[in-house]
């Protein structure tokens, strides 16, 4: 086999140290650059959406020694939105941001990388791995939104430059928040204490109405409706088992200690195939199995007028574990007794948790923390089950790791000129994945 070729048997190794969520602690690693708190930090966000915006807020109010110098966008408007948000929360004490360092393009965000001491990476994911491999090449600390990639290649890279953050000591977290949630610790804690003995089986959902829609309108070019609609574009986005499921599948992923051998499953679209629904499927189900010989099924579904559900449950050889993001979680026997109740109504918000963990080990404050690797790993765990549903096949990680499966154009490609991988047929439709046909490579 091609030394190259990155292998499941490597791909997991040492990932019962990985999923706990923080890689390494100072007894394992020397210790992190770090800047003493009298030392004013230089934060620069990229990708300025709701979630960019968010997260500057959160960064901000992590530490009070923080400023935001630099914002990149593809669109003008979305910078110039954020920018109005966060001058309306904070003083222009901590909004820093000038006309010379607002930069809008494809090829912006080096240059607001370029001006700070930690970046926030919020772009749709498809561009996530070239960000990220920039901004560690910089020698930033870096938080990024979950996923971390939308295909093989990027993937690839960003296992590779999570070592790069590693040997340099950067802090990485990934905004996979449920890791930094309380509910998730507190039972996290417990199943690896044993207490519902060994994992068999589980069940994870994200199964919601659906989300935004962003038509097109007259003049845009069709990289511009794409990156403006970029929800339904398997090459921006990856599809909402991606985008939003990668929570709960990276929850087994975690609670397991492992990743999975192989994926088969089913999806397609049944309600939502508008002119602005792009490719992707409204609904998948997956049966993710693991080395260990648990099985995990996977549901997503965006469908109105159907159930909602955003949980977990987990079967082990002695109770049951059921978690949400609502704060929720406990532990129970097969008989029915609750052993443990999680009441979650003072917990802190998980998503500035993320951001106060990561400041504090900025500042030395705190452990190092490198979240990239399980992030990639989580990432890719949903890619394999979007490859199992869209084929109708079974796949294992080992396949798919080994694909040449590429979706996002190389970075001098992407203009608002340039044609999108994706486009139009004579019918005036998108391509969209058909089990039975479509191949890994298309996926």
């Amino acid at each position: 086999m091609n030394k190259n070729i990155l292998s499941r048997r490597n791909f997991v190794k040492g990932s019962s140290l990985l999923t706990s969520g923080i890689i390494l602690t100072p007894s394992l690693l020397s210790a992190s650059p770090t800047f003493k708190s009298d030392k004013k930090l230089k934060l620069a966000v990229v990708g300025c959406g709701g979630r960019g915006t968010g997260a500057v807020s959160q960064a901000l109010k992590a530490d009070a020694n923080v400023e935001l110098v630099a914002m990149a966008d593809a669109f003008e408007d979305r910078l110039e939105g954020s920018l109005k948000n966060l001058l309306k929360m904070f003083s222009v004490d901590r909004i820093k941001v000038n006309p010379e360092t607002k930069f809008v393009g494809f090829g912006s965000y080096k240059k607001a990388i370029d001006e700070a001491d930690v970046v926030i990476l919020t772009t749709p994911p498809g561009f996530r791995p070239q960000h990220f491999e920039y901004a560690v090449a910089q020698n930033k600390h870096v938080f990024m939104e979950k996923p971390v990639a939308t295909d093989v290649a990027g993937i690839k890279k960003v296992l590779k430059t999570a070592r790069e953050a590693e040997s340099k000591k950067l802090n990485v977290v990934v905004g996979l928040q449920r890791h930094y949630q309380s509910n998730y610790r507190a039972i996290y804690d417990k199943v690896k204490a044993g207490e519902i003995g060994n994992i068999v089986s589980g069940q994870v959902y994200w199964n919601s109405s659906g989300v935004w829609v962003r038509p097109r309108k007259e003049g845009m070019t069709e990289m511009e409706y794409q990156m403006r609609n970029w929800y339904y574009f398997n090459w921006i986005c990856g599809d909402h088992i991606l985008e939003q499921h990668i929570h709960n599948i990276d929850v087994a992923n975690w609670f397991l200690g492992e990743y999975p051998v192989k994926a088969q499953g089913m999806g397609g679209r049944e309600t939502r195939k508008g002119k602005d629904h792009g490719q992707i499927f409204d609904h998948h189900f997956v049966e993710f199995e693991y080395p260990s010989g648990a099985v995990i099924s996977s549901q997503c579904r965006h469908q109105q007028g159907c159930m909602n559900r955003v949980s977990e449950t987990f079967q082990g050889t002695h109770g049951t574990t059921y978690s949400d993001g609502g704060g929720n979680g406990n532990l129970k026997t097969y008989s029915g007794n609750t052993r443990y109740k999680h009441d979650g109504e003072n917990d802190k918000n998980p998503y500035q948790v993320e951001h106060d963990e990561l400041f504090a080990a900025i500042r030395g404050n705190g452990e190092y923390i490198n979240n990239a690797e399980y992030g990639a790993k989580s990432t890719m765990t949903a890619i394999l089950g979007r490859m199992a549903t869209y084929t109708g096949k079974s796949v294992t990680w080992e396949e798919a790791m080994n694909s040449e499966h590429k979706l996002v154009p190389d970075e001098d490609l992407l203009t608002f000129d340039a044609i999108p991988p994706v486009v139009l047929d004579a019918n005036g439709n998108y391509p969209t994945p058909v089990p039975g046909s479509t191949a890994i490579i298309n996926s």
